[in-house]
C-alpha cells in the first residue's frame, strides 16, 4: 500500500503541481518546443498532460487492472523522457538526474504491480 501511495503521489505531484497549477516554467517550455506545437495550444496541451497524470495517480490508488497501469505508467515516463530529452533538452537543468530518477520511479511502479493484491485478478 505503502509503494501505491508513493506512486500517486508522483503522478498527483507532476500532474497537477507541475503542469496545472502553479505550473512550472520548464515544463510548459519543454512543451512549447514540440515541433508543431502552436504557441496558443500549450497550456491546453500542459493542462490536459496534468490532468492525465493526476488521473493516473486515482487510477494507481485504486488498485484496479494493476498489470495495465504499470504497462501504461511505463509507457508514459519512457514517452515523457524521450520527448523531453529530443525537444526541450535545453529546459532539462540535470538529464541525467532525471533519467536516474525516473528509472528509480519505474522500478517502483514495477514493484507495486508486483505486489499489487489485485494484480493476479483477470
Amino acid at each position: 500500500m505503502l509503494a501505491r501511495w508513493a506512486v500517486a503521489l508522483v503522478w498527483f505531484y507532476e500532474g497537477l503541481w507541475c503542469k496545472v497549477w502553479p505550473a512550472r516554467e520548464e515544463q510548459r517550455a519543454i512543451v512549447g518546443d514540440v515541433p508543431h506545437m502552436p504557441a496558443w495550444a500549450v497550456t491546453a496541451a500542459l493542462i490536459a498532460i496534468g490532468v492525465a497524470e493526476a488521473a493516473i495517480g486515482v487510477w494507481v490508488l485504486s488498485g484496479l487492472w494493476a498489470q495495465a497501469a504499470v504497462v501504461v505508467q511505463t509507457a508514459l515516463v519512457v514517452v515523457f523522457n524521450a520527448g523531453g530529452l529530443l525537444f526541450g533538452l535545453d529546459h532539462i537543468a540535470e538529464p541525467g538526474r532525471m533519467l536516474t530518477q525516473n528509472l528509480a520511479f519505474v522500478a517502483l511502479i514495477w514493484l507495486m504491480g508486483r505486489t499489487s493484491p489485485r494484480a493476479a485478478v483477470r
